[in-house]
């Protein structure tokens, strides 16, 4: 099955306000059909019309699905990520309804609340606090030097296997301490299991009559059996060390509740770690540098100017929007955005959307590397759940772009851009690019 792509010259903030000057009618908004998230364009469109039109609207799903609230405004979207007792998340945080033995199963940090997601949160927290990560400047800064070296010499490259894949893939290999020989193993699992909808990338497609033998694991995919078999060995070796890598700390602490993880819970711990740790920092960067490529006065801005970086980066994540959305699950009745949600209805926070918010953004659909008092809810909106890794994946982005704009005297676009078919996961398959250095 071939991928949609979007056409060799991409759309610029122009082009895509001159489509969403013509509205997308609303009996046209269809959030599970996830052919209208392939051409970069239609996503935005349907956002733009549930905010002004329907901003909690009820979505109809096929089955084996029932259908979901889709929250599209930044203020809703934050009211339902910070109330985690009426809208909890171990019921599953994507679109996929799942049974209690599923969740008993597959569950992992992100699928639960209250203390023993604190617990649990606080086993690796430190690693990703400040003091930690501050003090990998200087790896991280070697690290990005040796990325970009070998993808600069040649000069035409695909950016996002050569770059934005190949970064944080190894900066995940320092944290779990795995040799860099096994990242692109690490980058296969993440593809074939997060791009589970998508047919140049999933063993098994979603919802497929095949999926239904591996319920019981992580985003039904085949892909989970191999990383938790990685995982288990690298657990053998560690257990009763004193290593202070991420495998080591969860095989070897006990959370601060006096709950020791199980095997199961480092199973799906790990997995989160490996798929966390890489997806949504390479498609922010991926993003990143292809809205460089369509606002090549941003770029010029940066290069002129390098100091703008750092809250650059801010905008980056705004605009990427690398994960399209997060569920949650009332926990009863209760009125969202004027609308009656009832006990057990999921409900759906689309953080693209509230990222395009002209309430809270001026000028929302223009890419604006000086943006000041960047609102994004990229990470999250004061959840409990808010994205452990953010400072880890901002001061990525950071270094990166630090470290390749002084290095390109040009930058052009050289192919079509595939983007990931899902309505999940926000991602560019390949960038190809062709670089004259500075």
């Amino acid at each position: 099955m071939t991928h949609p792509v979007v056409p060799a010259t991409p759309t610029t903030s122009a082009e895509l306000r001159a489509a969403l000057d013509e509205p997308l009618p609303l009996d046209q908004v269809d959030l599970a059909d996830l052919d209208n998230f392939a051409d970069g364009i239609k996503p935005w469109r349907m956002f733009h019309t549930l905010r002004h039109e329907d901003p909690v609207h009820w979505q109809p799903e096929e089955a084996p699905n029932s259908g979901f609230w889709a929250v599209t405004r930044h203020a809703d979207i934050a009211r339902v990520d910070r109330d985690a007792e009426t809208f909890t998340s171990s019921k599953f945080v994507n679109l996929e309804e799942v049974d209690d033995d599923q969740i008993k199963k597959r569950a992992s940090i992100l699928e639960m609340d209250g203390v023993r997601h604190r617990a649990l949160r606080s086993v690796i927290q430190r690693q990703f606090g400040a003091s930690v990560i501050n003090s990998y400047g200087d790896f991280l800064r070697g690290l990005t030097a040796k990325t970009l070296d070998a993808a600069l010499a040649k000069g035409t490259f695909d950016f996002v296997k050569e770059v934005s894949a190949d970064f944080p893939i190894n900066v995940l290999a320092r944290l779990l301490d795995v040799p860099p020989e096994d990242n692109q193993q690490l980058i296969d699992w993440g593809n074939r299991i997060i791009g589970n909808t998508d047919p140049d990338y999933a063993d098994v497609l979603l919802h497929t009559e095949e999926s239904e033998k591996y319920r019981d694991l992580p985003f039904r995919s085949p892909a989970s059996l191999e990383v938790f078999e990685y995982g288990r060995e690298l657990a053998r070796q560690r257990r009763g060390g004193n290593g202070t890598d991420l495998v080591s700390r969860l095989v070897n602490e006990t959370p601060r509740d006096g709950v020791p993880l199980s095997a199961r819970d480092f199973d799906n711990y790990f997995l989160l770690l490996v798929v966390a740790g890489n997806e949504t920092t390479r498609h922010t960067i991926s993003h990143s540098m292809l809205a460089l490529l369509q606002h090549p006065e941003q770029l010029a801005r940066l290069k002129d100017d390098p100091s703008l970086i750092p809250a650059a980066v801010e905008e980056f994540l705004r605009w990427s929007s690398p994960v399209y959305h997060f569920r949650r699950t009332a926990t009863r009745d209760v009125e969202l955005g004027g609308k009656h949600v009832k006990e057990g209805d999921k409900v759906v926070m689309w953080f693209a959307s509230g990222n395009r918010d002209e309430k809270v953004f001026g000028n929302p659909y223009d890419f604006d590397v000086t943006r000041q008092d960047n609102d994004h809810v990229t990470f999250g909106k004061g959840s409990p759940h808010l994205c452990l890794g953010n400072l880890l994946a901002r001061t990525e982005i950071r270094i990166m772009f630090e470290e390749l704009i002084p290095r390109i005297a040009d930058i052009r676009l050289a192919g079509d851009i595939p983007r990931v078919r899902s309505n999940f996961v926000n991602g560019i398959k390949k960038l190809p690019v062709e670089v004259t250095l500075a």
